[in-house]
């Protein structure tokens, strides 16, 4: 499916001279690399959500920040909106580019340019990939704790730019709760520093503000990150549940007992059953739901948290309890969540990967809300949750092969945000915004909290150059959407009861 830059989101930007463009960036880049012909712009057309695709004016891989200064200071004298890029493992199309506009590749800028042990912190360039950091540290028994499943390729970047979590959110945080600074290069090409070596700094915390921004504030160029000792013990239980709502259930009772585990993860029966026939994990297929609990710390704490795990997950509910029997086992658990995305992409010929956030307590509703929602439109959807923290991650099965195929998974999702929204949660936990959820931000936010989102983006982008078209909508684009609801007979989303 080709889409053009919604123009209306943000007000008609009109296309660049891009002859013009090329040879004042030839004069002020002189050695920067410009890809320019439609065979080299092909591969960069979409990130991650490939459902929406376009094809840029030009995309520009620089190699140092004095080069991303001079690229910023061009665009920005010739009012060319720039889209920054990192591994393009991005699900909710927040790197896609405009036709008239540059696309900003940081692949480049892959070096660990530090990691000190006694600071417990590494200092790397923003296209670093996320496991890079911690094999880089591994020999000085730390490690850094967001772990997204697409750790192997995902940019560091871009896990700023989104705040990515992971498996051992729970415990250990999103990306923000785990920066020391942030080195930025603004729309003007100014050079700032947000964040600070000491444990608070006066002001506004501009770090934690531009931490999930999704590109509409400033370039990263550079991240300093907090390193972890790795725990001296980590152990994993396995609970089968023969009903998705009792292991929702557990959920709760597990941290209501007081336990913190590094890691809670729970998974569906067909997300069960595609992991499993993928990784060979040792998922017990007959289960309507399993939960992944890891405990981690010195050895006697997690031996007495485990005892008092399995007696959570037996009094609710569980058929059976099963710990890795070695470190081998614990990573096979772990690869059949990380896994389950590509597992399912096995099973059906297109899937639509949904992310959204809800209250624990409110998580068995949900679970049969997007059950009824999935017999309501017809298609299959294996639920996979970073369920600890409540954050949850639907895939919608669909052919896009088929007439309407995209459009209705697009339908089906949006409900199921709509619903987040609606028990007191919220549209998205990691994945960001993006292209994709824009309408759904309508939802979540009212007037105010829109034209205050809006403030602040012009603090930073004046001209709105900085991904335009992504992450807030205008009011026009909100009223229309309230529009199209109450036409189907539906509430418009800013009256919303919210919990």
């Amino acid at each position: 499916m080709n889409i053009l830059y919604d123009e209306h989101l943000d007000g008609a930007i009109p296309m660049p001279d891009r002859t013009a463009l090329l040879h004042k960036l030839s004069i002020r880049v002189p050695d920067l690399h410009i890809l320019r012909t439609d065979e080299e712009l092909k591969p960069y057309e979409c990130d991650g959500l490939a459902a929406y695709r376009v094809m840029p004016l030009l995309v520009v891989l620089p190699e140092t920040i004095e080069q991303v200064q001079r690229i910023m200071e061009t665009c920005h004298e010739l009012n060319v909106p720039v889209v920054a890029r990192g591994a393009g493992t991005g699900l909710s199309g927040g790197a896609l580019p405009l036709q008239q506009g540059v696309l900003l590749v940081m692949a480049k800028f892959n070096r660990i340019l530090e990691v000190n042990p006694e600071g417990r912190y590494a200092r790397v360039q923003p296209g670093v990939r996320n496991l890079a950091i911690s094999e880089a540290s591994v020999a000085h028994g730390l490690y850094y704790a967001p772990d997204p499943s697409s750790q192997i390729a995902c940019s560091i970047g871009g896990n700023v730019a989104e705040n990515a979590g992971g498996v051992h959110c729970l415990k250990y945080g999103l990306t923000v709760h785990n920066l020391i600074s942030v080195e930025i290069v603004t729309i003007e090409g100014e050079r700032m520093t947000l964040g600070s070596d000491a444990l608070d700094a006066p002001g506004f915390d501009l770090m934690a503000l531009f931490t999930g921004s999704e590109g509409m504030l400033g370039i990263v160029v550079e991240v300093k990150v907090k390193l972890l000792p790795k725990p001296q013990v980590a152990r994993v239980l396995m609970a089968s549940f023969d009903d998705v709502e009792k292991a929702g259930l557990a959920v709760g009772s597990i941290i209501a007992a007081g336990i913190i585990p590094g890691g809670l993860e729970m998974m569906d029966n067909l997300a069960i059953r595609a992991a499993e026939d993928f990784i060979h994990a040792g998922y017990p297929v007959e289960a309507e739901a399993i939960l992944l609990c890891e405990l981690d710390g010195v050895e006697s704490d997690v031996d007495e948290e485990t005892a008092r795990v399995q007696e959570v997950l037996a009094q609710s509910g569980a058929i059976a309890v099963q710990i890795a029997k070695d470190e081998a086992e614990r990573q096979r658990f772990w690869a059949g969540r990380k896994n389950a995305f590509p597992a399912v992409g096995r099973i059906s010929p297109d899937y639509y990967c949904m992310d959204g956030t809800i209250p624990r307590r409110e998580l068995p509703g949900v679970l049969k809300g997007i059950a009824a929602l999935s017999e309501k439109y017809d298609l299959r959807v294996a639920n996979v949750f970073h369920a600890g923290d409540g954050n949850m991650h639907p895939l919608i099965l669909f052919d896009a092969d088929q007439p309407g195929g995209l459009e209705t998974a697009e339908a089906l999702g949006g409900e199921i945000l709509e619903l987040c929204v609606k028990v007191g949660g919220t549209i998205t936990g990691e994945h960001g915004v993006g292209r994709e959820k824009i309408n759904q931000m309508c939802a979540q936010f009212n007037d105010d909290e829109l034209e205050l989102f809006h403030a602040v983006k012009a603090a930073f982008d004046p001209k709105r150059l900085l991904n335009p078209g992504k992450n807030i909508p205008t009011l026009n684009r909100c009223a229309e959407f309230g529009a199209m609801h109450i036409h189907r007979g539906e509430l418009p989303f800013p009256e919303l009861e919210r919990f």
